[in-house]
């Protein structure tokens, strides 16, 4: 069976952004599949999504709710509820636009199988929006983090880069699956003030790290990460991105959640 896992922890996302996930596996993958949420907060989910209490890092605060938290994943089955296999990671800020059975099928000898970081492809540094990974095949990750933390996270500025460099084998999903929001769909200045953000024709996910998230892109929205830098501004800027709503299905969510809720 095709397993899928993704994490929640915190207020940055809400449980609309796990059930909204879970429409978008369940449009897009052909046979059944097991959809699981790590969580601190399990209200108002799906009843087809499996919820577990989302695992921690033994790390200083607050790096260990950063990104940072996501590594332990790279843990024993014992140690993350019995789950056992092959899992697909989506992160909730991720919006599939196309069918991704291939990336359960996807042949590879490396038991890492990651987005490329397009804000440097040349790096060989993966993105950890989407990846594949076998639980317990790199439990090193995570006991080295824990147990040399001061060095880690003096050494590497985030999880992914640390992950990258660190993994014994590590692949990347073939250039056209995963597209990066900011790199492949916004158009560069001065375009980006008059086009809308374009979908990649072959595209399969587009990942959405840091600034906009999706539900920004589609007013055209782009928060301000740097206010004392307002130079930012000007390429920092996107028109509303409305196809995202053909592939998040707001109303018909926004519509199926209204009668759920008059059952009772």
């Amino acid at each position: 069976m095709k397993q899928i896992i993704c994490m929640k922890w915190g207020s940055l996302y809400g449980s609309d952004y796990v059930n909204k996930l879970y429409n978008m596996c369940e449009k897009n993958i052909s046979d059944t599949f097991r959809f699981v949420c790590l969580t601190d907060d399990c209200s108002n989910l799906k009843k087809e999504i499996e919820t577990f209490p989302c695992p921690k890092v033994k790390i200083p605060s607050p790096k260990n709710n950063y990104g940072w938290r996501k590594i332990s994943l790279f843990s024993s089955s014992n140690n993350l509820f019995g789950l056992t296999g092959t899992w697909l990671y989506l992160d909730l800020d991720t919006v599939i636009v196309r069918p991704i059975d291939d990336f359960f099928s996807y042949k590879s000898q490396k038991s890492f199988v990651v987005m490329k970081n397009w804000n440097q492809p040349k790096k060989m540094i993966g993105n950890t929006s989407v990846y594949r990974f076998d639980i317990g095949a790199n439990e090193y990750l995570l006991n080295d983090l824990e147990n040399s933390y001061k060095e880690i996270l003096e050494n590497y500025s985030n999880s992914q880069t640390y992950i990258s460099h660190n993994i014994k084998k590590i692949s990347f999903w073939p250039d056209d699956w995963c597209s990066l929001f900011k790199i492949h769909c916004v158009h560069k200045w001065p375009l980006n003030y008059f086009l809308e953000p374009k979908l990649p024709k072959k595209t399969r996910v587009i990942a959405f790290p840091g600034s906009p998230n999706p539900h920004d892109a589609i007013i055209g929205k782009w928060p301000d990460r740097y206010p004392n830098k307002k130079w930012k501004k000007l390429y920092k800027y996107i028109r509303p991105a409305k196809w995202i709503t053909n592939y998040w299905n707001l109303l018909i969510i926004f519509f199926g959640e209204i009668l759920e809720f008059l059952k009772f």
